[in-house]
């Protein structure tokens, strides 16, 4: 009896967690433009200071990279968009991993900064292919 007084009276379903429209790769690519500003200014300047705080904010804004790479995978990616993208898996993987420690966190070189924008990008546009069907 309880049951049926809590039973949903209309059943739906969503692609996503919230409706479509929430996430967008923009978020993940914004931080890694940061990232790849935050290595040009420290490839010319050699205070100390500055330095420290640049890399300090470089690696937090790997981490959120990562993040929003992370919610892009696990909240609005389902399984048809791997079977119909089956690069995808790797190409978060990568991403990912450009945006840690053995990428942008460990790494002040301009060039991974410009490989993680590459695989965002290549995520953006598979993205965007879901969203037209």
């Amino acid at each position: 009896m309880l049951s049926r007084l809590f039973a949903p009276t209309v059943e739906v379903s969503a692609h996503c967690d919230l409706p479509c429209g929430v996430y967008d790769p923009a978020q993940a690519r914004i931080e890694a433009q940061s990232v790849k500003a935050i290595a040009e200014k420290l490839a010319g300047n050699d205070d100390p200071d500055f330095r420290t705080r640049s890399i300090i904010i470089k690696e937090q804004r790997s981490d959120l990279v990562k993040h929003h790479l992370w919610v892009l995978w696990t909240d609005y990616f389902k399984p048809p968009h791997f079977e119909k993208y089956p690069q995808l898996h790797g190409l978060f993987n990568e991403a990912t991993k450009l945006a840690g420690a053995g990428g942008t966190k460990a790494s002040n070189d301009v060039e991974v900064a410009d490989k993680l924008l590459a695989k965002i990008d290549e995520i953006a546009e598979i993205f965007w292919e879901t969203k037209k069907a």
